[in-house]
């Protein structure tokens, strides 16, 4: 009998003590994430400019937060729509729906813009899977507040989400701001509030990251983020570049230093309006680079110059001459050719087998390095894709796009600060898809439904 009691009151003591330590590791949730994108942020700019910035921006985030060294995308590829969305959805175009800022439109064979959208001109509607915002929503039966904030209209779109209040970003023609009526009438009223406002002082800054910063304070402060215990999502995209082809490196100091204020300002003022260790910030980047095209055989560097859209030509008439003439070939983009799959099922001619002949062709002509099946959804990439070999310039006459082929790793990190996280550096390689599921873990909701990678540790 004694031994019987003194079994369950260790099994009670077991119990109390576990959940008290449960209790302790559960951090409460914050009040308010905010997810910020830099777009083309590297690492070796911001080391190289870190003795000039202030105390409020990159110092404090790398010196107060837990920042993974070494950061990259699980997908190839990447541009600024890929990255966002691969952000918010904790996976890859091939489960996103996103595979870049544009693709062809199999229907008109046209480039289409990643947020185009018949109904209501601009919306989230292509991308396929939840966000951590939308789980957000979801969790608290749309009591969350959500807004995304860019320059761009694919960056502010993607990244808010499907269920997002609002999504913010400047026209690139008339330099206004703009916003979808897939969004609250609410949300377009406020807009037009603040811009007539602060119609003013928004043309006394060129620099478009600060009246990103300016709208997104606005925003949290206007629309009363982080104010009770329901956690709400600000999505921003800054920027790390300029519109010029090229910058110096005088100018890429004066464009980080900028970029460090903003941040400052932005996380200072978050804080201010939300409470000390109230938010979550997460920082990070879109993980490429614009670089302007180099003259490689200036300095007899292997290059050359490869023509997709005669190569698809050539395509088209080598199938022609197996199967007979007609149009096999329906159109080109970037580096990617689309078959004709209508005509293919018309004539009876099995499908793999002429994808499997094209890649055959292709593979042998100079500058190709490899020729792969499309890795994304069919419906919105080409049915072979060329690789072609760094340094060597891809051209398509007919559309005048030209881009020059790299394969190089662009280095940038993930930053949490905030919100109880600690200061360390940690040196092992992570990957973009696990921020959606690190904030998920923070805030207690689950993470996006196409979203598989572990949570970062």
């Amino acid at each position: 009998m004694n031994d019987k009691l003194i079994r369950i009151s260790a099994i009670i003591t077991f119990v109390l003590s576990s959940n008290a330590l449960v209790a302790q590791s559960l951090q409460p949730a914050p009040r308010l994430v905010v997810n910020i994108t830099v777009d083309q942020l590297r690492t070796d700019y911001i080391e190289q400019f870190s003795a000039l910035y202030s105390s409020d921006g990159f110092k404090r985030l790398l010196t107060e937060g837990t920042v993974y060294e070494a950061a990259a995308y699980p997908f190839k590829n990447v541009d600024r729509a890929s990255a966002v969305a691969a952000i918010a959805t904790g996976t890859t175009p091939y489960y996103n729906n996103i595979v870049g800022s544009q693709w062809i439109d199999r229907n008109t064979l046209r480039p289409i813009q990643a947020v185009d959208d018949q109904k209501h001109l601009y919306s989230p509607e292509k991308m396929l899977a939840s966000t951590i915002a939308d789980e957000l929503k979801v969790a608290t039966s749309g009591a969350a507040i959500v807004y995304g904030v860019a320059e761009e209209k694919d960056a502010a779109i993607l990244s808010a989400g499907h269920a997002a209040d609002g999504a913010f970003w400047i026209d690139g023609k008339t330099d206004k701001w703009l916003t979808s009526d897939y969004y609250s009438q609410e949300a377009i009223s406020w807009l037009m509030n603040y811009a007539n406002a602060n119609a003013q002082s928004s043309e006394n800054k060129p620099n478009k990251n600060d009246r990103i910063v300016d709208l997104a304070i606005a925003c949290a402060d206007g629309k009363a983020m982080g104010r009770d215990e329901v956690t709400d999502y600000l999505a921003v995209t800054l920027s790390a570049t300029s519109n010029k082809a090229e910058n110096t490196p005088e100018e890429m100091e004066q464009i980080y230093l900028a970029l460090d204020k903003s941040m400052g300002r932005l996380v200072g003022e978050i804080e201010k309006k939300v409470g000390s260790g109230k938010a979550l910030f997460v920082v990070t980047s879109t993980g490429y680079v614009v670089e302007p095209e180099p003259d490689y055989a200036k300095y007899k560097i292997p290059t050359g110059t490869f023509y997709i859209n005669r190569t698809a030509q050539l395509l088209n008439m080598y199938l022609g001459a197996i199967y007979g003439q007609a149009r096999y070939v329906e159109t080109c983009f970037h580096n990617q050719i689309y078959l004709n799959r209508k005509l293919a099922e018309q004539r009876h001619i099995n499908f793999s087998e002429i994808v499997s002949r094209s890649k055959d062709f292709i593979i042998q002509l100079s500058g190709v390095r490899a020729v792969v099946d499309s890795p994304y959804s069919p419906n919105i990439s080409g049915d072979i894709i060329v690789e072609i070999s760094p340094g060597w310039q891809v051209v398509n006459e007919e559309t005048g796009e030209k881009f020059t082929s790299r394969a190089s790793f662009v280095p940038f990190p993930i930053i949490f600060y905030g919100a109880g996280t600690k200061a360390q550096r940690i040196s092992l390689p992570v990957t973009t898809d696990q921020i959606a599921p690190t904030i998920a873990g923070a805030i207690h909701i689950r993470a996006p439904n196409a979203c598989s990678a572990s949570p970062l540790r």
